[in-house]
């Protein structure tokens, strides 16, 4: 039996998975595709962390997508609700049927005769299968859903009590009453720590260094005014923009003033916890604003939980875990029932696929990004990746309108091969991020790189990827277009005869 042939395949059906297939139906009408997800549920991310306060670390407004407006109250969502939003629009689009469920792909691989990707999944009994396709989208994400990043931490074994991962949140877990340690101190540990605090004895973040913590509203009462006097879309729209262009604007302050930025946030944090508390020492990092990604906290929680005395920020190094929780570099201890470890992701390339184009393996460490989501020397293919310094939908959306465009342009035109080629030798390279998070340079030297100009350099820049994604000629010279649909073999008009 043939393998199963679709003019799409999507990998994942988390937030980016479901956006593209939407997109597909609406502006590629009339192509055939299939959604492969290795889990057993729709939504990704925001159904795989099951941790206390989950929630979104970026603005609905912004998170969600173009096209469906969110018309929920809170503006920083949490997880059930963003999870609801997504499989709602799978439900209302009628995606939901072209999902196969427990298909984690593996491998893909290009025949430049056929035109097309043949992709290996395995499924959740342990088998395996293949499916054909002309054009494959990665929307896995970024990271690996199977283990989170833990370091090796003395004495591990000796401490009695719970060491809990966040990817990995046991459902019965009980913190009620008990001394909890949250190790971290990004946007995971931000979270858990005053949403723990409302019912441990006391949640302690022990911090290695500080990260910047800014505090916004959980509700955008500006947006839900303008949702009374306007249609949906077009309030949504209205708001989008206002924090696009906002977020635009604070990051390019960053970069160009980044003392002034910082002393700003500082002294929010001072106005929160008072002139009394070390925020020297607990909440002034040593990098640049934007160098690593904030941390955003709605209604100043954790700056509450502190001030209330059920959550306190100790910044010191791990000398070893004891039997009873951690002892410090500086020899103080920290009496723990529970540690949590919010100490980071693993990422995972290209969602883990590995791919290999007429028989020659990729090496994406050896490739080339072309604007952000297709690969040089690589057909058809495309993945979806959000930006660092903005909401990950707002990039994704951007991504998901250009391959429908792309596959609209190349049936017009009759031809079935796309390719980045980069014939310019003066392009120099650098990483595909410029992130000092630890998360991203643990795995960065595998990820393609980036290019010194367009269209290989990355932008962090939503105004200027959206001329650039949905208004430029796709007809640019480095994206090369060939493999002519063969024509079928006419019979000669005398045989006809």
């Amino acid at each position: 039996m043939a393998d199963p042939f679709f003019d799409v395949v999507i990998v994942g059906a988390g937030l980016s998975g479901v956006g593209a297939a939407y997109h597909l139906q609406t502006e590629a009408p009339g192509r055939t595709y299939v959604i492969l997800e290795g889990r057993a549920a729709i939504g990704g991310t925001w159904d795989l962390f099951r941790y206390p306060g989950i929630r979104s670390d970026s603005d609905m407004y912004t998170l969600g997508y173009n096209f469906k407006p969110w018309t929920q109250a809170k503006a920083i969502a949490d997880g059930p609700s963003i999870l609801g939003y997504v499989r709602e629009t799978a439900r209302e689009n009628g995606i939901e049927p072209h999902i196969r469920f427990g298909h984690r792909v593996t491998a893909a691989s290009w025949s430049s005769e056929d035109a097309t990707w043949t992709v290996e999944a395995r499924t959740a009994d342990g088998g395996s299968v293949r499916f054909t396709c002309g054009f494959l989208f990665l929307c896995g994400g970024y990271y690996d859903y199977e283990q989170g990043y833990t370091p090796e931490f003395p004495g591990r074994d000796r401490f009695k009590g719970q060491v809990v991962h966040p990817q990995h949140w046991p459902e019965a877990l009980d913190y009620a009453g008990k001394q909890v340690v949250v190790i971290g101190s990004g946007a995971t540990a931000v979270t858990l720590v005053p949403e723990m605090a409302r019912h441990a004895g006391h949640v302690t973040m022990l911090q290695r260094s500080p990260t910047y913590v800014v505090s916004r509203p959980a509700e955008d009462k500006w947006a839900n005014g303008l949702r009374g006097y306007l249609p949906a879309q077009l309030a949504y729209q209205l708001v989008r923009w206002r924090n696009v262009l906002f977020g635009m604007y604070f990051f390019r302050m960053a970069r160009r003033k980044p003392a002034q930025v910082k002393a700003g946030i500082i002294k929010m944090v001072r106005d929160q916890l008072g002139p009394d508390y070390d925020v020297e020492t607990h909440f002034t990092p040593s990098y640049n604003p934007w160098d690593q990604r904030l941390c955003l906290v709605p209604d100043a929680d954790l700056f509450e939980a502190i001030k209330a005395g059920r959550a306190s920020v100790v910044t010191d190094h791990i000398e070893t875990f004891t039997e009873t929780g951690v002892r410090l570099k500086s020899g103080a201890e920290l009496p723990a029932d529970i540690i949590v470890t919010a100490t980071g992701l693993n990422l995972k390339v290209l969602n883990g696929v590995e791919l290999t184009v007429d028989g020659r393996r990729v090496d994406p460490a050896e490739t080339l990004s072309y604007k952000g989501m297709m690969y040089e020397g690589v057909p058809n293919l495309a993945s979806s990746f959000g930006y660092t310094n903005a909401s990950w939908t707002l990039k994704c959306d951007l991504t998901c309108a250009y391959v429908a465009r792309l596959l609209n342009h190349m049936a017009a035109t009759g031809q079935r091969q796309a390719t980045p080629r980069n014939t310019d030798p003066t392009v120099e390279t650098a990483p595909w991020l410029d992130f000092s998070s630890g998360y991203v340079q643990r795995a960065i030297g595998k990820f393609p790189k980036q290019g010194s100009k367009a269209p290989w350099k990355l932008h962090q820049n939503y105004a200027l990827d959206l001329m650039t994604l949905r208004f430029s000629g796709l007809e640019d010279g480095v994206l090369e277009f060939s493999n002519p649909v063969p024509r079928r073999n006419s019979v000669p008009a005398k045989q006809a005869a």
